[in-house]
């Protein structure tokens, strides 16, 4: 995979190194692997990683954040950083900085470095590191103004009363919906809104989750799973750098509200006969993910096995038969 570009036509995400390992993960045997890959690799074009230009070293990096046409300088520079600090030093040391750049390729970056540390590898880790870099997106940061809310849910439902964010026309690609709902003037407020502590992951699980099983769209998939992946992060950076993630994590999803829609949430009783909806156990919902040329019913149906495994949310499982066709649509 080293050898295949991060992203291919218009800047998507290259999902195959994550998604081939998710895969493994659900159950898909050798075969399904090649044919998952030799399918998407041919689908979507996939494209040469480019050639370095430039040395990148500890005092001038940065100066590559955001800029596409240096991964390749960046990728050496992290393959030596991660050479010389290990994987959790490259972190502590890198995350700080990248952090607020935490929606670079609409949370894709954060995937890739996530599934680095999954499988606990450094040429991984590397190349994500350099992805996140070179595709870096700074939201307007926090003014320190004090917080509104711990409710999540309650940060979207305020965004949906910002006028100007119901007449941005939107782009393809999430990322580039994140970054002009960013630059709305009244969407600067929005990144102090959320009291961020010690329990603040899970309530965004939570309605992460929510969003995604009352709507199934394919931004509320992004939430369910990138929070996963920050989880995955989470033991590679100390308190501050955790809240600051997941602050501007839950800044851009806010800023995907009129990508979803600004839907309203359903109610929790409705939520609750949704949990108890029967529906096939885990095995039958990874085989049919198995079975699919879809990289996002993989990545999901990964996701969700894992962060109901430590919550215990039932409506993960819900979601995600859903998600692969196994029942229907419960939402209408």
């Amino acid at each position: 995979m080293p050898g295949f570009g991060s992203e291919f036509e218009r800047t998507f995400a290259n999902h195959a190194p994550m998604v081939l390992a998710a895969l493994r993960e659900i159950g898909g045997t050798d075969t399904q692997l090649r044919r998952f890959f030799d399918h998407y690799r041919d689908a979507k074009r996939l494209t040469p990683f480019g050639s370095p230009h430039a040395r990148l070293d500890a005092g001038n990096w940065t100066t590559a954040l955001g800029r596409r046409e240096r991964e390749p300088d960046l990728r050496l520079y992290f393959a030596a950083e991660v050479a010389r600090l290990g994987i959790d030093g490259a972190l502590r040391c890198h995350l700080p900085v990248l952090a607020p750049g935490i929606a670079a390729s609409a949370f894709h970056a954060l995937m890739r470095t996530a599934y680095g540390v999954f499988r606990t590898s450094e040429t991984d880790v590397a190349i994500a590191l350099a992805y996140w870099a070179a595709t870096y997106l700074p939201l307007p940061p926090s003014t320190g103004a004090p917080p509104i809310t711990a409710d999540p849910a309650e940060v979207l439902r305020r965004v949906a009363s910002i006028e100007a964010l119901h007449h941005l026309p939107l782009h393809e690609l999430l990322w580039q919906n994140i970054r002009d709902a960013a630059a709305v003037p009244d969407f600067a407020p929005v990144v102090d809104w959320l009291e961020v502590g010690p329990d603040t992951m899970a309530a965004m699980a939570a309605t992460g989750l929510v969003l995604f099983a009352a709507t199934q769209h394919f931004a509320a998939l992004h939430v369910v799973t990138g929070l996963h992946w920050i989880r995955l992060l989470a033991p590679h950076c100390n308190a501050p750098v955790l809240q600051l993630m997941l602050r501007v994590f839950w800044q851009s999803v806010a800023a995907l509200s009129g990508e979803l829609g600004f839907p309203s949430l359903p109610d929790p009783d409705t939520v609750e006969r949704w949990r108890r909806l029967p529906v096939p156990d885990w095995p039958e919902i990874r085989a049919a993910a198995a079975a699919s040329f879809d990289e996002h019913d993989i990545s999901l149906v990964f996701s969700a096995g894992a962060e109901m495994a430590v919550y215990g949310d039932p409506l993960y499982r819900v979601a995600a038969a859903r998600r692969v066709g196994l029942i229907g649509d419960y939402a209408r």
